[in-house]
């Protein structure tokens, strides 16, 4: 695994695409503060920019650095979740500009799997996680059932996890308003 992780930020650094095992499913990432990488990331996936991908953190408290005005409420969420959940907060700022929504926002999970937490450790920067596919495909839940097309589109390919046969499920996600509304859109 320290071995994955080493590589895995080599091509962060430099920019370029990682296929990586998450918290629920495998994910495309990339530094989430390289706009040229994040463009890449869009193009692999064949996906509109004006689409909108996730970023993981390992550590809640580097929310501060990302969002201009966390909600008191996301901390209790945070603390609260029993599985993976993805939060949309409003305010974005300090990450590539066309990861962030036209309406300034950014969903962020924040992970705490082995793989994905330790590599958002050693990288020190968030990480972009999109599902391993095409847009408007379905979502691989093994990775086995990622295209041949995803992989040979990446520049690194973790092998850790790859023979896990459990099927993965994505996040929930609810949207924190600056208003203080909670919206519900993946249970």
């Amino acid at each position: 695994m320290q071995e994955d992780i080493k590589k895995a930020c080599e091509v962060l650094r430099k920019g370029g695409v990682i296929l990586y095992p998450t918290d629920t499913i495998w994910g495309i990432g990339c530094d989430a503060t390289n706009e040229d990488a994040v463009k890449r990331v869009y193009e692999i996936k064949k996906r509109d920019d004006s689409k909108s991908m996730l970023v993981l953190m390992e550590n809640p408290v580097k929310l501060q650095n990302y969002i201009a005005d966390v909600p008191d409420i996301a901390w209790d969420l945070i603390d609260l979740a029993d599985k993976p959940l993805t939060i949309i907060y409003d305010g974005a700022r300090n990450l590539a500009a066309n990861l962030i929504a036209e309406d300034g926002s950014v969903g962020i999970r924040i992970t705490s799997e082995l793989f994905s937490a330790e590599l958002c450790k050693q990288f020190r920067k968030p990480i972009v996680s999109t599902s391993a596919n095409l847009s408007g495909e379905a979502s691989p839940s093994t990775f086995k059932e990622i295209s041949e097309e995803i992989k040979n589109a990446v520049d690194y390919i973790v092998t850790y996890r790859q023979k896990d046969k459990n099927k993965a499920q994505p996040s929930g996600i609810v949207k924190l308003s600056k208003n203080g509304t909670i919206s519900i859109i993946r249970k």
